[in-house]
Order: structure tokens, then sequence, then C-alpha cells
């Protein structure tokens, strides 16, 4: 199939989705704001946890300084940088036809890595989030109710923490080649759709790798059963597998939807060539909303 006929076929999916329509809606600012901010890349710094942290702003040109836009978290696999994350989502360029905010983070721990699995040795990356989304709309006119998370494998179980810890305020979260289930976890249900590749010899997809820790033992399809029951969907796990790279993994009845895009051969990588992941993302992304 080709990548437009993957994207458009996806975005009609979630459009006629109950769960979709249900948590869909006009832009909901928290307040009314007037905040000029100049369009393109600017590096920014805060203080988290008593630590100085960093991470990359992208303002599309079509920002008034009063409209408020929504934002997407991404972030980079474990060793990464904000800026080679850039590189690999394309989310800037995204965001700049498509018109909302790009946060792209950068992990605090030696190594660049993100504090998940949580230890306490390490910075508190889930308060980081937490404080650049509120760094964010200190600068620029943000729509709270929709801020979405991604991320590339550390990224990706990253940006599932998040789904466990921060879902009051993320909207819907969209890993790539990482999913987790850091649970047991509270609050609302959340939306989660996930990219994985069957042939990743990095985050397997099966799992099951005890020379490598804990973390590695639980499979995507396991993860995807843990955000399955916290959003109370009914039955099993549906595989849809026409012919061609991609298969989808969903449940149904759900309070937020819970859905895997499986990618045969893909590798520890970005989906770009079989499907175009960044786009099909923010198809999901601007049909969610708290």
């Amino acid at each position: 199939m080709r990548l437009a006929g993957v994207v458009a076929a996806f975005a009609a999916a979630v459009a006629l989705s109950p769960v979709a329509r249900a948590q869909s809606g006009p832009t909901s600012p928290s307040s009314a704001c007037s905040q000029t901010f100049a369009a393109g890349v600017a590096a920014q710094k805060l203080t988290s946890g008593n630590r100085e942290r960093t991470y990359r702003l992208f303002v599309p040109r079509s920002y008034d300084g009063r409209t408020p836009l929504p934002l997407v978290l991404d972030m980079h696999g474990s060793g990464g940088t904000a800026e080679r994350q850039a590189g690999t989502s394309r989310f800037e360029a995204l965001a700049e036809s498509e018109g909302f905010a790009v946060a792209t983070l950068q992990a605090g721990a030696e190594g660049n890595r993100w504090n998940v699995p949580v230890t306490g040795d390490r910075p508190d990356d889930v308060r980081y989030v937490s404080d650049v989304i509120d760094h964010v709309a200190v600068h620029v006119c943000t729509d709270r109710t929709r801020v979405y998370a991604t991320g590339f494998s550390g990224g990706a179980r990253m940006s599932s923490l998040l789904a466990c810890r921060l879902n009051d305020r993320i909207a819907a979260i969209a890993p790539m080649a990482g999913l987790r289930w850091p649970g047991p976890c509270g609050g609302r249900a959340i939306p989660v759709l996930t990219f994985h590749g069957l042939a990743d010899p990095q985050n397997t997809y099966d799992g099951h790798v005890e020379s490598r820790g804990l973390e590695w033992l639980e499979s995507v399809p396991d993860a995807l059963a843990g955000w399955a029951r916290h959003n109370r969907c009914d039955g099993d796990a549906v595989l849809d597998d026409p012919p061609g790279p991609l298969s989808t993994l969903s449940y149904s009845g759900c309070r937020a939807e819970v859905r895997l895009v499986r990618v045969d051969g893909l590798v520890h990588r970005w989906a770009r060539d079989e499907v175009d992941a960044t786009a099909a993302m923010w198809e999901f992304f601007k049909s969610h909303s708290l």
C-alpha cells in the first residue's frame, strides 16, 4: 500500500472511532494569553529538581501569539540527543505545516539516558517533563488540553511512563520501538498508539531477553495488554494483517484507544519508508484532547 494511502486509512479509522469522537473537540485553552515568541528553533534552559536542564523548542511561523498551540513532546533514545531526535522524527517540519509546537527533550542522566525504570540515583525525568510543559506555556501560548508525548526506544519507554504518571497533563502517547506498561497506573484512560518493528533486535517484539535485565522481559503485546486493562477494553486483542508490511493489533470497547502498528522487516529505527509514522502519530494526536 502506498504511504499516503496508509496514513489516510489510519486517519479515517481514527476519525470514525467512537473513542476518538468522544475525546476530540474544539481547542480549550486554560486561559487567554498574549505571548510573542520568535518562530523556528530555540534552545531552552530551566531548573528542574535543582538541576539545570535543557530542551529544544520549535514554534511554527503561523504562531500569532494569541492562538493556543498544541504541543508535542519528543524524546530521544538512550544515548541520543534532542538535536538528533529532531532530525530522526522530523516532527518540526510537520509542525511548520500543521501549526503546533514541538519540545524535543534531553535526558539528564549519565550517558543521556532517561530515568526509566525509575531509580533514586538519577534525575526525576517525570518532574522535568512536567516542568517543561509549564516552561513552554510561560513563553508560548499553549493549549494545555492538547499536550502529547512520543519518543524512540528509551524515549518510547519514557513516554510510556508519562502516560502512567502524568496522564492528567498528557492527552495521548505514541511511542516508537519501546512501548512499556509501567503499572500499576492510576488516573484516566489514555489513548495509546505505538509502532514496533517485527525485526527489531534491540527492543525485541517478543521480549523475554533475560540476559539484559527485568525491563527487557516484557513483550510488546504484553505491554499493549497492560494499557488495554488500564483503559478497560473488552476482550482480547484483534490482529488485522492485510497484504504488505503493516499489520495492527488493537482492542475494542476501550475508554481510550489502544492500538499497535506492527512493521514487518523493520529493525530498530523510526518507521518512515514502510509508513510515515510521524504523520500517522499527528493524525492520532489531533483526534484526542484532555
